[in-house]
């Protein structure tokens, strides 16, 4: 078995596709498996259908160890660049785009119908974390395949038909313009025009800023169609084929993943299409798109702090100081114990979250091709939704934090060298930091994130895990592992309790992470009921979540609000 292959050295990766229930997210997939009458590749039953995943996971792990990875420092140093007003790719970033094109990789979530392979997110999120661990400026632009799965969501059959089979073969690549100079967080303030001139057609004028992969043949552009608009509601998506009147301005110089380009645009009467309704293209398409982006950072982020991890493994054992090495110093083995165990509470947390929007899209699916299915699935539905809504944005919080902490502590433990370029620990300290911040900030997230903690929406989930698992084999750490619920659901009583918004704003991230602790620790907890060395996984994360859940709830409760009530004086003097 080849050593360089990123999903056969990941035990971890093998644990959970070995373990976690794909039934019903191949059920709703593969629709009974009819793609087998029309494609001969398509699977014929669920044990099939797993071994595809295997085979294709084996593959995109071949070529993360094998091609991808030795190209990346290259890539870092060489990055891309902009003359006469053209981007170019590293050589190390187009040659491997071209071998995941002739690998049939680049439309791996579309259907069968147009050339995909049909896989699921939870499987695309395990290639994701492969290739971020190779590269993680190439996952930006091969992640991107998000642009096609919205448009094979939302867009017409015409559209798809001409666009999707191209995407799928590798011949368009896609970028997704929202950001401008004055509207990042905030949308709702984006005022690129969309004008109907009077021949039918839909013209684009306006700037669009911070736009990863802005080189891209197709893009969707979130723009303002409505003329005296000022909201979300003004604002409609549109499909944008690259033409001579959209220029590149420039490329940002960034602090990392150098091999990713982000542009500045200019469009100029550039002629686009509408997707599908006006009006819904914020408060419909973008956050689905922008919901898909986040899952793919999250996956993005652990590839990244994985990288880090056995960078800093390898150098602890390799290091030898006061004659021994320095992996056997208690300081450096938690550190490496604690980057490890996060580094699996974060994988748990991005294949659950996988496995819950996989579930979401394909009740969707089914009750588009369905119709008299709906008043069957509505109930399903409507609780994947908002399972969807709650743990997309804990994952992307969790995962890029969690990611920033490792890929810091990678550095630390490989002491001075470390802060050179002679390893990598450094590229990947630079290019994990924009994880907390592009795709919504982890500020952003929290907003995201804090109504379904405070509606219980998490305590619908954690009822769940408690009802369908036995958890008698490990009861004196799940017992611990209640307590945590059992301290949030205090912190939130008395949140309700003060009725008071600025309150409830204030502690709005420590609730959440005290909700993301809670979950991980269930996820982990059932992780340990299968496997005795996720039991001690599960032990450690669950002893450092303790300290960290109580210190939130005991600020909580004390009110103590003299942040809130001195900031200003204490910023401005």
């Amino acid at each position: 078995m080849n050593s360089n292959n990123f999903f056969h050295d990941n035990q971890d990766i093998g644990f959970h596709l070995k373990n976690m229930d794909l039934s019903r997210i191949v059920e709703l997939k593969e629709d009974n498996f009819s793609d087998y009458k029309t494609h001969d590749y398509a699977p014929v039953d669920l044990p099939d259908t797993i071994d595809n995943y295997k085979q294709v996971l084996s593959i995109v792990g071949d070529i993360c160890g094998n091609h991808i990875a030795p190209r990346a420092t290259d890539v870092d140093l060489e990055g891309a660049t902009f003359k006469d007003g053209e981007v170019h790719y590293a050589k190390g970033t187009s040659e491997a785009i071209d071998v995941l094109t002739k690998s049939e990789l680049m439309g791996m979530t579309l259907p069968r119908k147009y050339g995909g392979l049909n896989l699921p997110k939870i499987v695309y999120s395990m290639a994701i974390e492969m290739i971020s661990r190779a590269d993680a400026s190439l996952m930006n632009l091969v992640g991107l395949q998000d642009i096609a799965d919205t448009i094979c969501k939302f867009g017409s059959e015409e559209q798809k038909e001409r666009l999707l089979p191209d995407f799928a073969k590798g011949k368009l690549s896609g970028a997704m313009d929202l950001t401008e100079p004055d509207a990042g967080s905030d949308l709702q303030a984006i005022m690129i025009k969309a004008s109907m001139e009077k021949d039918g057609n839909w013209y684009l004028n306006g700037v669009k800023r911070f736009i990863t992969n802005g080189c891209a043949d197709v893009h969707l552009v979130l723009a303002r169609s409505e003329e005296g608009s000022s909201d979300g509601r003004g604002l409609s998506l549109f499909i944008y084929e690259r033409d001579k009147n959209m220029k590149i301005r420039r490329i940002e110089h960034k602090l990392g993943i150098h091999g990713s380009p982000t542009c500045e645009l200019q469009f100029n009467k550039a002629p686009c299409e509408l997707l599908g309704r006006r009006k819904m293209g914020l408060i419909r398409y973008t956050m689905s798109l922008m919901n898909g982006a986040r899952l793919g950072i999250g996956a993005q982020s652990l590839g990244i702090a994985e990288a880090a991890y056995r960078e800093a493994k390898n150098y602890a054992e390799a290091r030898s100081q006061f004659k021994r090495p320095i992996r056997q110093f208690s300081a450096v083995y938690e550190m490496l114990t604690d980057m490890k165990v996060n580094i699996e509470a974060g994988r748990s947390l991005l294949y659950e979250t996988s496995r819950i929007v996989d579930i979401k899209e394909g009740l969707e699916e089914r009750i588009e091709k369905y119709p008299e299915r709906k008043s069957d699935l509505r109930d399903e539905l409507s609780r994947y939704s908002k399972l969807a809504g709650l743990y997309t944005p804990l994952v992307k919080a969790f995962n890029s934090e969690m990611g920033n902490r490792v890929c810091n502590d990678a550095i630390q433990i490989h002491g001075g060298v470390g802060f050179t370029t002679e390893f990598n620990v450094e590229r990947h300290f630079r290019d994990q930091r924009i994880t907390n911040i592009y795709e919504g900030t982890t500020q952003m997230q929290v907003v995201a994130g804090a109504g379904g903690v405070i509606k219980g929406t998490v305590f619908e989930r954690l009822n769940e895990y408690e009802s369908t698992h036995n958890f008698e084999k490990i009861e004196s750490i799940f017992r611990r592992a209640k307590k945590l619920r059992g301290d949030l659901e205090m912190a939130i009583g008395h949140i309700k309790q003060k009725d008071d918004s600025i309150f409830s704003e204030f502690h709005a991230r420590r609730i959440v992470e005290m909700a993301t602790d809670t979950i991980i620790s269930y996820l982990l907890c059932i992780d340990a009921i299968k496997d005795e060395r996720k039991e001690k996984v599960c032990t450690i994360f669950v002893g450092k979540a303790e300290g960290r859940v109580k210190q939130h709830m005991d600020y909580i409760l004390s009110d103590d609000l003299s942040i809130v009530e001195n900031h200003t004086e204490i910023i401005d003097t």
